[in-house]
């Protein structure tokens, strides 16, 4: 049960977040300088993407250490979800991925 509510949050924290990121390219003009450029609008948007740097930074050494000992290489792909597509998608999947069973 827990590890369809994981790939359910992944698949929603692919899909949300990325409606309004098309969104915003497709009023804005598709410029990913200017999408960048947008996150630091203010301190509020600055603050955010600061938070969400860190929990990404944060989430990639955590895969990388559990690789290291538990040998689960599949979960690798949890670090360019979250660099692609954002910690939203990166940390569930990752959740999803290693409470599979290891061979």
């Amino acid at each position: 049960m827990l590890r369809a509510l994981w790939l359910a949050l992944a698949v929603w924290g692919a899909v949300h977040p990325m409606y309004y990121f098309l969104s915003y390219l497709s009023d804005n003009g598709w410029s990913l300088s200017a999408l960048i450029d947008a996150w630091y609008v203010n301190a509020s948007t600055t603050g955010l993407t600061w938070d969400l740097t860190i929990a990404a930074i944060t989430l990639t050494l955590w895969v990388l250490a559990e690789v290291a000992v538990r040998r689960n290489w599949i979960a690798l792909l949890a670090i360019p979800a979250t660099f692609c597509i954002g910690v939203s998608c990166g940390l569930p999947l990752y959740l999803w991925l290693r409470s599979r069973p290891v061979v």
